[in-house]
């Protein structure tokens, strides 16, 4: 009987918009790859940006919060796996897949670690030194509760894996790393992309409704990019992503050469005309998707530490990694003028996808890792007595609460 795989997502996927679009695509691919009948579900409303899933054969449903509705829909779909879309997901409807379908392997995608990111967004906005007490706030206790709580959680990073492992002592068996899962670049791919003499002018790309994003392009606004046009007086900055509201547009300026370009409709295309990609981010969580289109690409980047976390591992960036805004700048400049220096780092940039994200390896990292824990699922949850323990407590409390906010929208 063919497997049936429900995603409870917390957005629609957007995959020319964010990283996040582009990872659940890769979700979806890897499940259609081992002949899954995919539902996606989702409380949010569609934007203009969403992928059209049916176009791929995945059915789309919209749900509702705090409804009984979602217990009917799905006792009807009886899935094999529930894969939640960030620990929200898991909060709101993990106790009613457990109460309705008890033997479904529950897998949280974390796409990142929204506690590392508003800890580091928080030590940032008071100027101080992030450190545990920035860690360990309500986010995570909600988050690492998610995680026990499933059976399965997906990880993006080496060093989140890291953290949660050795900061939060959440046992290995209950995560898989799992980085994005990239098709291999084959030097025909190469041969194909336009070479240094026929780029021109940096770039940066990010969706603005994401913090780490906007205040990036602040900073490139006021400290980094004046550095770098006293160098160069005609360089221009190309600046790309969804949803620039009329603060991001204001920033716009012809005579500064840095101009807001709005959204890529290709990423492929506009990454392709540059020369230099910069992602100074200074705080923050995950894989950097810009980082990755510009690998794709042939651009070289420069980024910061935060930036450039879980990306590179043993191997050389693609770029450089600068958190010093002179040095920043100079990094810049130096990949803009240096064919030679450029064309090195841009080769590292291909090692780095087929090599760490190679698609064919992770996709079956992950079947794998989703068989094994199935087949053995009893056992599975007997080892993790604390996500029993926190079904329990969860159960007596959140699922109260949703049942009363349930009866209070009918009155």
């Amino acid at each position: 009987m063919r497997k049936h795989l429900l995603i409870i997502g917390f957005v629609w996927p957007e995959p020319k918009s964010s990283a996040a679009g582009s990872r659940m695509m890769q979700l979806i691919e890897v499940f259609h790859s081992e002949e899954y009948h995919i539902t996606f579900a989702s409380p949010c409303a569609k934007s203009d940006n969403a992928f059209n899933l049916e176009s791929i054969g995945v059915s789309q449903v919209s749900i509702e919060l705090n409804n009984s509705s979602f217990d009917v829909f799905i006792k009807k779909l009886n899935p094999n796996v529930v894969l939640f879309d960030r620990f929200m997901m898991e909060e709101q409807f993990g106790w009613r897949v457990k109460e309705q379908c008890p033997d479904a392997l529950r897998v949280l995608d974390t796409e990142d670690l929204h506690c590392l990111r508003k800890g580091r967004q928080q030590a940032f906005q008071d100027d101080k030194p992030f450190d545990e007490s920035y860690l360990f706030h309500d986010i995570a206790k909600r988050e690492v509760a998610s995680i026990y709580r499933s059976d399965l959680s997906l990880i993006i990073s080496e060093a989140e894996m890291h953290i949660l492992k050795y900061q939060f002592k959440v046992d290995e068996s209950l995560l898989l790393y799992l980085p994005f899962m990239l098709n291999s670049i084959s030097e025909e791919d190469i041969k194909t992309l336009p070479k240094f003499e026929n780029r021109n002018h940096f770039i940066t790309i990010g969706n603005f409704l994401h913090e780490p994003n906007y205040n990036a392009v602040l900073y490139l606004k006021e400290t980094i990019w004046p550095l770098i046009r006293k160098q160069l007086p005609k360089a221009e900055l190309h600046v790309y992503g969804a949803y620039a509201s009329q603060k991001v547009n204001q920033l716009h300026n012809d005579k500064e050469g840095f101009l807001i370009k709005g959204f890529a409709e290709d990423v492929n295309v506009v990454m392709q005309n540059a020369r230099v990609c910069l992602a100074p981010i200074r705080f923050g969580a995950g894989l950097k998707g810009k980082l990755v289109d510009a690998m794709k690409n042939g651009t070289p980047c420069v980024t910061t530490s935060i930036g450039a976390e879980g990306m590179f591992g043993h191997i050389e960036p693609n770029g450089f990694i600068e958190d010093n805004p002179k040095l920043f700048s100079n990094k810049a400049i130096a990949l803009f003028q240096n064919e030679t220096i450029c064309k090195a780092k841009v080769e590292n940039g291909f090692d780095l996808i087929n090599q760490r994200f190679n698609k064919i390896k992770q996709q079956q990292k992950l079947i794998g890792f989703v068989k094994a824990t199935t087949q053995q699922i009893k056992q599975h949850r007997l080892n993790n007595f604390t996500g029993q323990m926190l079904h329990h407590h969860m159960l007596q409390s959140t699922k109260f609460m949703s049942k009363w906010i349930e009866e209070k929208n009918k009155s």
